[in-house]
């Protein structure tokens, strides 16, 4: 059976700043560095070799690739990358600190914008510094002002039934570096995760998530972290 490898890239400088990322291009930090070339170690130790990688535009999620698989000693496998793996786009809450965030509009407004499943933040201005439609890498997208997690999922199934599925179908092995909010997508998809459970589940940084999939239905089998001591809850298999 096919294996699919979900890996959130390792701390990026504005997870360690505590600050909205989204579409933003940060690098990661020297702990995101460690954490992706551990997950290659993880890999080398589970003796996971694999015929593919994703992963988004943007170079948090890039680098946690390259590292990785420089260190699992499979930097040559063909690689995609592509706009629909990114990050969700928090729209105007795009680079502010969450802390003071959450003090200038309330702490239950602000986890409504995070964590509800289909009421994104107000949108991004459009001459905001980081308004990614201004970035050369998106010319001829459009782009999103703001995203909720529905509208993440909304672009991201159909890049994953067309560029990805198929691999998989083929029966290769299969490695996505991503987000926290475009995994989790990928997840609610496989883990066919209610709405209102979806938005419960999160993903360590750089901790690989490995998922054994039935090969003529893409149906997941089984799933675990690589590195338990750093996981989290997984959702069911489902039946």
């Amino acid at each position: 059976m096919p294996n699919l490898t979900l890996l959130r890239h390792g701390q990026s400088q504005w997870n360690l700043e505590n600050r909205f990322t989204g579409w933003v291009d940060v690098d990661i930090t020297v702990q995101g560095e460690a954490e992706a070339r551990r997950a290659g170690d993880l890999f080398k130790a589970e003796g996971l070799l694999f015929d593919r990688a994703f992963s988004s535009l943007q170079t948090r999620a890039i680098r946690t690739m390259w590292l990785a698989l420089g260190a699992a000693g499979q930097a040559w496998i063909p690689e995609e990358k592509d706009w629909r793996l990114n990050e969700r786009h928090y729209g105007g809450l795009t680079g502010l600190d969450k802390a003071e965030t959450t003090a200038k509009h309330g702490e239950e407004q602000v986890l409504v914008w995070r964590r509800s499943y289909d009421v994104p933040p107000p949108p991004i201005e459009a001459a905001s510094e980081y308004n990614p439609a201004n970035d050369r890498r998106y010319k001829g997208i459009d782009v999103p002002a703001t995203e909720s997690l529905k509208t993440t999922l909304e672009r991201v199934l159909p890049y994953w039934n067309g560029a990805i599925a198929p691999k998989l179908s083929a029966k290769e092995n299969v490695l996505i570096a991503a987000h926290g909010n475009s995994l989790r997508a990928i997840v609610k998809h496989l883990f066919q995760v209610p709405d209102a459970d979806i938005v419960g589940v999160e993903m360590p940084t750089g901790n690989p998530l490995l998922i054994d999939l039935d090969a003529a239905t893409l149906k997941p089998k089984a799933a675990r972290y690589l590195d338990a001591a750093r996981a989290t809850k997984l959702p069911p298999i489902p039946a």
